[in-house]
């Protein structure tokens, strides 16, 4: 039998119900707690409010077996449980920093429910000193015993569930040796030998610094594709000639394209410049991160006016793809909604689609561009095909019909998921990025 604990998580968006309902999974008996009452009884009948690989089956199966359950009574939730982890969202505010307000209310209504020693667990993404907040706020309240702790998630959208059942690191940020050791046996089982324990700041400073670095490594590569571009050079070729040296090695994401988006690496980039900001330290390097992204997303348009002409008024062109990345709805900072809204700026209809994101990509674009539901009839009378988001049936597409049913054989790759020569021999007019060939 694993080792079973009674555990509350308070907010159930992406982070926490990924993490709630893995943790039933492992056999612990989870609550999960939302001020959102419609939400929350819709979990209850297995209704995920986000698409994410795996993870409705596992909801269902953990409701049935009588772990996991929802609720908007945190109090209860609260006093019923042995561990507490905070995952409400941290959005970012206008000038970049860190909204902490669900955070606080979090924190305030742990502190107000209090009924006996608790660890306090944080999986939200916050600043730097986040854990000495949560605590300051529990003790103003409660003057028994309590652990607050920092475990960050490492979570990607689209493989969440495999990522949090096969961890390839832990980061667990306490001083308290009762939380070190509950900790080290709710995860006992887990396959890695990389538990990593430490103090709450730092652990909190792994996570941004996580996020920080992945992005540079995008930007990095997305800056040698453009220089490959007046070069003549390959961009995927100098990507496997680098990733060969151990030092740098293949798991790196050195892979070109229109820049990156989604919740995480824009918000924590912004988060860690500021952080650098409040104390003092210009962090110019995470800056031109975030200014090459965003030049990045807009620079689709040159090629589609390379092969267009300037003047796009009139045209119609189609965009394979809104989610920020394949396998998830999530179109939060997606570079879709950059090119889009470029396209639509300059007079041109604009027909999408997407095999999963189109209804949250709706709730941004409400009715300013057609929704296609069949992908060959999406490019139907377009003059360029678009693509921003790399699915895997798109890959798989049969070129031949894209290119009887194009107005003009043009595509613009800005995921670099077609080999040139390939588009050539077709007689496609192909532009990717870092690519001349």
């Amino acid at each position: 039998m694993l080792y079973m604990k009674k555990i509350t998580v308070i907010g159930v968006g992406y982070v926490g119900l990924v993490t709630g309902t893995c943790l039933a999974e492992l056999g612990n008996e989870v609550i999960g707690v939302d001020i959102d009452k419609k939400k929350v009884d819709n979990l209850n009948k297995g209704i995920i409010p986000i698409y994410e690989q795996g993870l409705e089956e596992l909801v269902k199966k953990n409701i049935d077996q009588k772990r996991l359950t929802f609720t908007v009574n945190a109090g209860r939730a609260i006093k019923d449980s042995e561990i507490v982890f905070i995952a409400v969202g941290t959005p970012p505010m206008s000038n970049g920093s860190v909204n902490l307000d669900y955070v606080r209310s979090a924190a305030e209504t742990v502190a107000k429910n209090m009924n006996g020693y608790k660890m306090i667990v944080n999986k939200s993404t916050v600043p730097i000193g986040t854990g000495d907040l949560v605590t300051k706020i529990i003790k103003e309240n409660y003057k028994g015993e309590f652990d607050v702790v920092s475990n960050p998630e490492f979570l990607r959208e689209g493989t969440a569930v495999i990522d949090f059942m096969n961890p390839d690191r832990i980061v667990v940020g306490t001083n308290s040796s009762r939380a070190e050791e509950t900790l080290k046996r709710l995860y006992k089982d887990f396959e890695t030998d990389n538990l990593v324990f430490t103090d709450v700041k730092t652990a909190e400073m792994i996570k941004y610094a996580s996020n920080a670095f992945l992005a540079t490594e995008i930007s990095f590569i997305n800056s040698i594709a453009n220089l490959c571009e007046r070069l003549g050079a390959d961009v995927e070729k100098v990507s496997e000639g680098m990733m060969l040296d151990k030092r740098i090695g293949k798991k790196a994401f050195l892979h070109a394209g229109v820049g990156y988006g989604g919740s995480c690496f824009p918000k924590d980039v912004k988060g860690l410049i500021q952080i650098a900001q409040e104390n003092g330290i210009r962090f110019g390097i995470l800056e031109e991160v975030e200014n090459t992204n965003e030049a990045q997303k807009k620079s689709l348009l040159a090629k589609i006016q390379k092969l267009l002409g300037d003047d796009l008024s009139g045209k119609q062109i189609t965009v394979w793809g809104l989610a920020f990345k394949p396998h998830t709805d999530d179109v939060r900072e997606a570079p879709a909604l950059v090119v889009i809204r470029q396209l639509l700026d300059r007079g041109v209809k604009v027909k999408v689609f997407d095999p999963v994101a189109q209804k949250q990509g709706k709730k941004v674009l409400n009715d300013t561009v057609i929704y296609e539901k069949d992908l060959i009839k999406s490019v139907k009378g377009s003059d360029c095909l678009v693509i921003v988001t790399e699915w895997l049936e798109f890959k798989k597409v049969d070129l031949e019909k894209i290119k009887k049913n194009l107005n003009c054989p043009c595509v613009v790759d800005g995921r670099n998921i077609f080999n040139p020569k390939s588009m050539k021999n077709m007689e496609f007019k192909y532009i990717s990025v870092g690519r001349t060939s």
